[in-house]
């Protein structure tokens, strides 16, 4: 009997390092697909980079290239003598991603979590008026016409704030972190010691809620931070302006001198000759895309936990 148990035991000890090796296999191949899948991914945004300092004769003659014959900073140059109106467009833009964002939480957590609690009584008719707009949409002429004619709202920079503040999925992703992730032990304890609704989830709910609000404030700011079709709607003095809209006017202005046969004079001509299409616009992109590069790497770790937690109970 004594043989025959140290054998199994032998037979058991194979198996696992076998399964070890397999499995240590695995994660080798895995990590390389992982790592091939992340270079691809890489390359464009590498490209970009490159041609944005490239000289644009350079990018002409040789087309797009990871190694340009000669570098230049034409293209900023273009992008920054805009000066004082990209500083405007810049802060136009930093207040409207930071104000919204907030306001946006705010108002997208409580609704989330009226949501949550099941002896809510406007939790079906409130469930039904959030989805409906993801169904269903007017069109944007008739959002046109409203915040125009009846709002009043034209060239109001809360126009890029409103619209955008409270979505579905968003609103979806809060009430389910909060039925998975925070007990109802919780709040019931806090009822039972006289805690009201506000207190309960202005002092319990809400900071457990930091994950999934971190997540969701990410797409939230990047959301804001890229939006420029309402901005090509209703703004029209520069002061606010944002810088989405800022750079798609330079990018259309030099399609339109490029594009311009009827250019005449010297100086127009020299001007036309000497615009960096190319490496302009590849500048306009690290300008607008840039701060949310920077400002990624913090939010990840937050970003994750918010979606992932709450999958798994136990």
């Amino acid at each position: 009997m004594s043989t025959i148990a140290a054998k199994s035991n032998i037979d058991n000890k194979v198996r696992i390092q076998v399964k070890k090796k397999k499995a240590g296999a695995g994660q080798y191949i895995l990590g390389v697909l992982l790592g091939i899948y992340t270079l691809f991914c890489l390359l464009p945004i590498i490209l970009v980079f490159v041609i944005a300092f490239s000289d644009e004769k350079s990018i002409v003659s040789n087309g797009f290239s990871y190694f340009p014959q000669k570098l230049s900073l034409e293209g900023f140059r273009y992008v920054f003598k805009y000066g004082s109106q990209l500083a405007v467009s810049y802060g136009a833009t930093i207040f409207i991603t930071v104000v919204g964002t907030l306001l946006g939480l705010l108002v997208m957590s409580l609704l989330s979590y009226g949501l949550s609690r099941r002896d809510f009584r406007l939790r079906r008719a409130l469930s039904i008026f959030v989805m409906i707009p993801m169904l269903f949409s007017g069109g944007q002429l008739a959002s046109y016409i409203i915040f125009t004619t009846v709002y009043h709202m034209k060239d109001s920079i809360w126009l890029l704030i409103l619209p955008l503040m409270v979505t579905t999925m968003n609103v979806i992703i809060l009430r389910t972190y909060i039925q998975m992730s925070i007990p109802d032990e919780l709040m019931e304890s806090a009822r039972i010691d006289g805690a009201s609704e506000y207190r309960t989830f202005f002092q319990i709910v809400l900071p457990l809620m930091k994950p999934a609000l971190a997540s969701v404030g990410f797409m939230m700011a990047t959301a804001y931070w890229n939006d420029w079709q309402n901005a090509l709607l209703y703004i029209t003095s520069e002061s606010k302006t944002p810088l989405q809209l800022l750079l798609v006017r330079i990018q259309r202005s030099i399609e339109f001198l490029l594009n311009n046969k009827n250019v005449t004079g010297s100086a127009m001509l020299a001007m036309q000759q000497n615009v960096p299409q190319y490496s302009c616009i590849m500048a306009t992109v690290i300008t607008v895309v840039g701060p949310i590069m920077i400002v990624y790497p913090f939010f990840q770790k937050y970003f994750v936990k918010g979606l992932t937690v709450g999958s798994v109970k136990g």
